[in-house]
């Protein structure tokens, strides 16, 4: 059972749509409002095999409508309850003319942060937190209005090829299943 929009109570917190000044800039993720299922696939640097994980992610208007927070989860089989793994806070910054992206999961004890802009057809974000030469980023790619592939790339110091290490395919919830990601590229 999916949850909504409604299951957001924090006084203050939701918005009911973009900052119409900023409308224009915020689409960019605005684009995702709303509830998606998502299915998983992370594949370990140490190549120990694929890991599979299937959830939700819900992208939802905050402050003012200045920003957009996603709760990434899914539901335990025993209870039906959803259990969030963690959440992502996105903002346009109009001097950076670029979004800044900050991911908090306290089940993983991590907060990363990343900086994001459209690059072709696919938005790139980038992670500010690594070393020199190494890095990871996310890649939203094949958006379309009710799907759109998500994927995370790594490379460790030194630079060298990026590696595909997390893969999802995601479609907005309305009965209609996620396809399995196209396995690594």
């Amino acid at each position: 059972m999916l949850t909504t929009n409604s299951d957001w109570a924090i006084r203050g917190l939701p918005a009911s749509g973009p900052d119409p000044a900023l409308k224009g800039q915020l689409m960019l993720f605005g684009q995702f409002v709303g509830a998606w299922k998502i299915v998983r696939q992370w594949f370990p640097l140490s190549n120990t095999g694929v890991e599979e994980w299937v959830g939700e992610v819900h992208f939802n208007w905050v402050l003012g409508g200045r920003a957009i927070q996603d709760v990434w989860g899914q539901h335990d089989p025993e209870s039906g309850h959803f259990m969030p793994v963690g959440t992502t806070l996105r903002m346009y910054d109009s001097k950076l003319r670029a979004w800044r992206s900050t991911w908090i999961s306290p089940i993983q004890n991590e907060v990363r942060t990343f900086i994001g802009r459209p690059v072709g057809s696919e938005i790139v974000l980038n992670e500010r937190n690594r070393g020199p030469g190494c890095g990871e980023r996310w890649i939203f790619s094949q958006i379309r209005p009710r799907s759109f592939e998500w994927r995370a790339e790594r490379r460790e110091a030194g630079g060298g090829p990026w590696e595909i290490v997390e893969l999802l395919s995601l479609r907005r919830a309305n009965g209609d299943e996620a396809a399995p990601p196209r396995g690594r590229r």
